[in-house]
């Protein structure tokens, strides 16, 4: 939120956060609590927190092996705002980290988020917007070496004919370690050149040091 008021008043320039959370279930903004499997009280003996937040989308795990990117960016400074174009252009980047990772991703019509091709429909990254001004806030969570059995407490995304999956999964030989850090360098590389596709304004994206929250 210090980041997002900081960016507002033109104090710094378009940032993107990536970091790890501890166990966590969050809902968007008008997220359906029918999709969490097990009550709170459940969760919380389990370790995992649950929290209404203020970004799109349903309802979503997140856990250690993940990586979250929150990108704080004034669109208005970038011309004529289209959050659209911006949450497929985050998603274009995460294709382009995936790639480099060795796995496919994909679109698939009418989702939001990037899968891995072919079928079954196996999600791999998910993605939600938050708006405060024009100032985006939240933004993607790509499964690297997550534990996948944290998603079993939830219908993802609102979903009940998908399955999660991860880089690890799809068969990347790597350490988590590693595996993150060559993700972090990824994604740094990708979203700024996407992000200049957005008009006008700023090109630059600050890529804040990853770091491990809680």
């Amino acid at each position: 939120r210090e980041t997002v008021e900081a960016r507002r008043r033109g104090e710094i320039p378009d940032r993107l956060l990536l970091l790890e959370h501890p166990p966590v279930v969050t809902l968007g903004r008008r997220g359906d609590e029918a999709n969490l499997r097990l009550d709170r009280a459940s969760l919380a003996a389990r370790g995992v927190e649950v929290h209404r937040v203020s970004r799109g989308g349903d309802v979503t795990y997140h856990g250690p092996g993940q990586l979250v990117g929150y990108a704080v960016v004034d669109l208005a400074a970038r011309g004529r705002p289209d959050v659209h174009r911006f949450l497929r252009l985050q998603e274009a980047a995460l294709i382009e980290t995936l790639a480099r990772l060795g796995v496919a991703g994909t679109r698939r019509p009418g989702l939001t988020g990037v899968f891995v091709a072919g079928a079954p429909q196996r999600k791999i990254a998910s993605i939600g917007i938050g708006l405060r001004g024009w100032v985006s806030h939240h933004g993607f969570a790509l499964n690297l070496s997550v534990d996948l059995s944290g998603f079993e407490a939830i219908v993802p995304c609102g979903l009940s004919d998908i399955e999660m999956t991860s880089v690890s999964r799809e068969g990347e030989d790597a350490s988590p370690a590693d595996l993150a850090l060559r993700a972090r360098h990824a994604i740094a590389d990708a979203f700024p050149r996407h992000l200049r596709l957005l008009a006008g304004g700023e090109s630059g994206l600050y890529t804040a040091p990853a770091c491990r929250a809680g």
